[in-house]
Order: C-alpha cells, then structure tokens, then sequence
C-alpha cells in the first residue's frame, strides 16, 4: 500500500483506470474507488471516505461520479475534482455514443430484435433488484413506508409530474422533522467558494442557454431544460431519474417505450455510470427528430447535451456543497426531509418496474383517463410468452444465482438469439 500525498498525474491515472473498468453499477463503482484509493493506496481513510460516500448519497445524480469528483477534489483541489470526476464519465461516455450510433443504424435489422428482447428481460430484472436493495437502504419508519407508497400510487395513477412528487415528498419531510439545532461555527476552510460556484453553475447552463438562444423550441434545446431540472430532482439514482425522462421522451415525442427499454439495457454494458442511459436518449431522441441531412449532427449534440446537463452539476454539488454538509447533518429538518425523498425515489423505482414490466410482457395496452387520474392497462390477451419466459430467466440468473451484471447481460442476449434462431420469437 502507498500512503500520503500523490502527485496530480499519479492520481489522473488512477482516475483513468476506474473510468474504465467501473462496470457493475453504482456498488461496484463505489468498491472499486475504495479498494484503490483506500485500501490500495491509503490516499483517504476510511472515516473520510465514509463520510463522503453519505454525503454524495443525499445528492440529486449518480453518487459514483459525485464521490469520485470528490475524492479528487480532496487530493488536489478543484483541478483534482474535475479530472476526476470527468475521467469517471468518459470512457463510458465513449461507448454509449457509439453503442447509440450502432442502434441507430443496426436496430432494426433480424437479429436486433431477439437481442434487444433478452436485454430488456435483463433490465426488468435488475431493475428489481435494485428496488428491493434500495428500499431495504432508504425506508425507514411508517414516514418512510407511506412516502414510497404514495409516490408509487401519485406516478402511477395520476398526471402528476416527477419533480413536484419530490418536491411534496421533502416539503413533508421538512414539517416532520422537528426543531432546528443550533449550527455550528464554520471553520474558516470551509467557507462556500462562492467564485467556483458561480462558475460551475455558468458552465453547467451554458450549452442550455445558448440552444435556448439560437433555437427556441427545438428538442436540442427542450433536452437541455429536461435534463437540467433533471439534474436537480434526480433523487434515487438512475432508475428514479428515468420515471421523468419517460414522462418528456413520451410527451415529446423522443422515443417509443420499447426504445427506453433497449437504452438502458445498452447501458448496463458500458463502464461509468448508469444514468448514461440519459445520453442514448439525447442522441437517438434527436436522431429521430431531426430533418434527415442534419440527423447525425443533431443525434451527436443531443447526446453531449444530455451527458453535459448530467454530469456537470456535479461538480457544483461537490464543490459549493461539500463544506456544509456537517451542519446539514446535525439539523433535524433537512435531514428528515432528504430521508422521506429517498424514501420517495423507492415508490419512483417501483413504478418503473411496472411500466418496464408492462411494456415488455404485454404487444398491447391502452392508457385510460379520468380527469387528474390516469391508468396503463395491458391487453391481457396480447402477452408475450417469449418475454415471459426470457424475464422468469433473467430474474433467476439475478436473484437465486446472483450472477454479475454483465454475465447477465451476456447471458441474456444469448438466450434472445437462440430463441430468435429457432424462430420462437
């Protein structure tokens, strides 16, 4: 093990290497930074590295990037938290543009399909599993219980959107938690850099602001405000965030709910964070919304549009919101209210389950209305017997074998050809 300072370019190594085998989720990510910075090189401790991991599990966005941005920043500044947390991104970044452009291309050729079928039973299963995994880490209490219940049952049966349901879930939160203690005096290195604040916020608005500018109304510049409030409301990791982006993808007019479904599959197969699945959106969202000469350059910006509106705030959290996080902690109120807004983000993930689950099991449904309610019912008559099979499958190789997740995949993707090679599908 080596201990103490490293140098900058050291570090950028480091950060190199996790960017490019950080596959396995979230959990694994995490794993991977501890056993290299701290259990290999000892560059933080445990105590820190704890503290920070539940630092960056209170924040809106992918909690790896955000704890490795912070690792770096602790190690050599605002210079260290940028390679860091922009060497976490790339290289899945990479992968996922081209596996898009591969999609956009190939994704309707015979063996796609049978393929894309085992990806999404895949996706339905790990999608569970990262219900029951998350729930038994975020609810806590009858609160608890009934936030993720009626999140669930607000999503589901009514038009009610995904920020204003997070929103509730805090502001009850806030009401339930009590007095406020005393803050404690803040040290004089932990002042909010307000310079690099202002900064992270004008950089991570920019490209928004100017599509907003050149093109008013165009689905470069609607991805842009959708990612960004996003950005802010994205409590719960990649499967919450992707309740919203299929309210916009529907409402807009960016991908069919199949397409959603074969997008996440594709991005439980590249390195880096989940939530990456958000750059497929952007770029074959623009792709198919594009005038034809223009679609690839229109394809290319909303993917970067999508992973800058992402990934960038980030750095803001990390950077403007790192000193206070003490204080937040030892206050009742804030605390209570980011535990019921995770709590939340549990009954946000169950009615993903629902809509993937429906959209793959079922050719048919219909949405219904009633004023304020609303409700997807499946053509029970239409079931897919070869997705029922390929789920029942994914969901063995999950849960009673727990394979990893990209034996999974791959496990999976086969069993989609051998079915579409017999012509069962």
């Amino acid at each position: 093990m080596t201990t103490g300072q490293p140098s900058f370019r050291e570090a950028f190594w480091v950060w190199l290497k996790v960017g490019c085998l950080g596959f396995g989720g979230p959990a694994g990510q995490i794993a991977l930074l501890h056993r290299e910075v701290v259990e290999r090189r000892g560059w933080v401790d445990e105590e820190r590295f704890a503290h920070a991991l539940s630092f960056c599990m209170l924040l809106p966005g992918p909690e790896a990037q955000q704890l490795a941005t912070w690792l770096g920043w602790r190690l050599h500044g605002v210079r260290g938290g940028v390679a860091a947390g922009l060497l976490f991104v790339l290289p899945g970044l990479l992968v996922m543009l081209g596996l898009s452009a591969l999609y956009v291309v190939h994704g309707h050729a015979a063996w796609a399909g049978p393929a894309l079928l085992g990806l999404k039973a895949a996706v339905v299963a790990l999608v569970l599993q990262a219900l029951l995994r998350m729930g038994g880490r975020a609810i806590r209490g009858v609160a608890g219980w009934w936030a993720a219940g009626l999140a669930f049952a607000a999503l589901t049966f009514t038009t009610l959107p995904f920020p204003l349901i997070i929103l509730a879930a805090g502001a009850v939160g806030w009401v339930l938690g009590g007095g406020v203690v005393a803050a404690e005096p803040v040290e004089a290195g932990a002042r909010t850099p307000w310079r690099t604040a202002l900064v992270c916020l004008a950089v991570w608005l920019a490209p928004v602001l100017l599509a907003l500018a050149l093109a008013p109304g165009s689905t470069l510049a609607r991805m842009g405000g959708v990612f960004s409030v996003l950005a802010v409301a994205s409590f719960g990791g990649a499967y919450a965030a992707l309740a919203y982006v299929g309210q916009a993808a529907g409402a807009f007019g960016w991908l069919a709910p199949g397409q959603m479904l074969d997008g996440l599959g594709l991005a439980e197969t590249t390195p880096g964070p989940l939530v990456l699945v958000l750059v497929f959106v952007g770029f074959v969202g623009a792709y198919q919304n594009a005038p034809p000469d223009w679609a690839w350059v229109a394809a290319l910006a909303g993917g970067l549009m999508a992973a800058w509106t992402t990934f960038a705030p980030s750095f803001l959290w990390i950077f403007a919101g790192g000193p206070f996080f003490d204080r937040l902690r030892s206050r009742p109120r804030p605390a209570r209210a980011l535990a019921l807004v995770s709590a939340a983000a549990v009954g946000v993930i169950a009615n993903l389950a629902v809509w993937f689950t429906i959209h793959l099991l079922f050719r048919v449904g219909a949405v219904r209305a009633w004023g304020p309610l609303r409700a997807e019912l499946p053509d029970l008559a239409s079931v897919n017997l070869p997705a029922a099979g390929l789920t029942v499958l994914a969901c063995g190789l999950v849960f009673a074998v727990r394979a990893p997740i990209l034996a999974v995949v791959g496990a999976m993707v086969a069993a989609g050809l051998l079915l579409g090679a017999t012509g069962l599908i």
